[in-house]
């Protein structure tokens, strides 16, 4: 199937017992075994499967092209669950740029695990390189990043974790599986917040994992269950429907992400634009490499520098809603230094280009002119 067949029919089947088309919402505990440890069905207990979890599983290892599937309570979920491969003395190389929850769990929930982890810009290979020893096991990346929009070449990583035998992760929120293909490039495990592109509605916290291998997914599987950090049935159901029109919502998102971006390149009083769809961004040759548009995550600064400006813009905005998250059908916008990303240090978040006038945009599906003027009436 191509992608607009597999959002939609993907590793979904009509539901056995009455034929109903949608995947109904098994909201159970439980399932009656004939004996003891003799279950009807496939099914024991909820933690360990539901069908309505194990639909959305099986969505999201197709649209994925990976071989197994997997359905968090959140993104952060997902992330601590990789995590858990991992044990003291292994090393962990991370991209500089990252969701500050992701940042926050990497160096404040693990810190006394024994486990190293450092943090490079990953288009300098040389370096990343030069941080690979025997301890290392894991290399993490988002592309593109959360806020700045940084790009990575996962082709080329690939390269290099694949020479060294490393475990290599890419978060595919920003992009969604619409425009990018991390599996595809050479990547072993794809996280998502699904909370974000994949709901796409803002009604729904969830994360996800998709793994190439299927052992290793299955291995994942057992730690998932046994630490508890699983999907419940309703939130399955509300994610596997938002999948369903993925490839219709994120063509507009992308549509009303290029003309956001390109009004606030020809404002005056914006002094910096971080969006991969513009050629003078630095990553522009790898995002029109690797992906098949350029999204509706927007980032930009003022030309005065000052945080008070962010701030008075954000607040005069009538249909973009100051909020954090991103990837719902309506816009929102995001002040990274004293929301997202408040959790990382400012000297940290200074170093890597998170300036306090930094302000995020997640463009919605809007008419784009309405949203335009909603950006020229806080600008005044």
């Amino acid at each position: 199937m191509k992608f607009n067949t597999k959002v939609i029919h993907g590793g979904q089947h009509h539901e056995k017992v009455t034929g109903a088309v949608m995947t109904p919402v098994f909201q159970t505990s439980t399932y009656a075994q004939s004996s003891p440890g003799q279950p009807v069905g496939d099914y024991e207990y909820s933690r360990a499967a539901n069908p309505t979890r194990q639909a959305l599983e099986d969505a999201l290892a197709s649209i994925e092209n990976g071989a197994r599937g997997l359905a968090f309570s959140s993104g952060l979920a997902a992330t601590d669950c990789l995590l858990r491969l991992f044990k003291a003395g292994d090393e962990i190389i991370a991209m500089d740029d990252l969701y500050g929850g992701t940042y926050r769990l990497f160096t404040r929930l693990y810190k006394d695990s024994g486990i190293k982890f450092h943090f490079v810009d990953m288009n300098n290979m040389a370096q990343f390189e030069s941080l690979i020893n025997e301890n290392t096991k894991l290399v993490w990346v988002e592309t593109p990043t959360n806020p700045l929009m940084k790009l990575a070449d996962i082709q080329e990583l690939a390269k290099i974790t694949k020479k060294h035998n490393l475990l290599f992760a890419v978060d595919n929120t920003f992009a969604t599986p619409y425009l990018q293909k991390p599996l595809d490039l050479g990547a072993d495990i794809v996280m998502h917040s699904a909370t974000k592109y994949l709901g796409g509605h803002s009604d729904v916290i969830a994360g996800a994992l998709i793994i190439k291998d299927k052992a290793l997914g299955d291995e994942l599987h057992f730690k998932q269950f046994a630490t508890g950090a699983t999907l419940g049935p309703m939130d399955s159901y509300l994610v596997l429907r938002g999948i369903k029109t993925l490839h219709l919502r994120v063509q507009r998102h992308c549509e009303n992400g290029m003309k956001v971006a390109e009004f606030l390149s020809n404002h005056p009083e914006v002094a910096k634009v971080f969006y991969p769809g513009l050629p003078d961004h630095p990553h522009y040759a790898i995002a029109k490499k690797q992906m098949n548009g350029f999204g509706g995550m927007v980032s930009f600064t003022f030309t005065s520098g000052k945080k008070e400006d962010a701030i008075a813009f954000l607040e005069k905005l009538k249909v973009f809603t100051l909020a954090e998250s991103l990837g719902g059908v309506e816009s929102l916008a995001n002040h990274p230094a004293l929301m997202t990303h408040a959790s990382i240090p400012e000297d940290k978040r200074w170093e890597v280009g998170i300036t306090d006038d930094l302000v995020r945009l997640s463009t919605g599906v809007e008419d784009i002119d309405d949203l335009l003027a909603d950006l020229e009436q806080a600008f005044r």
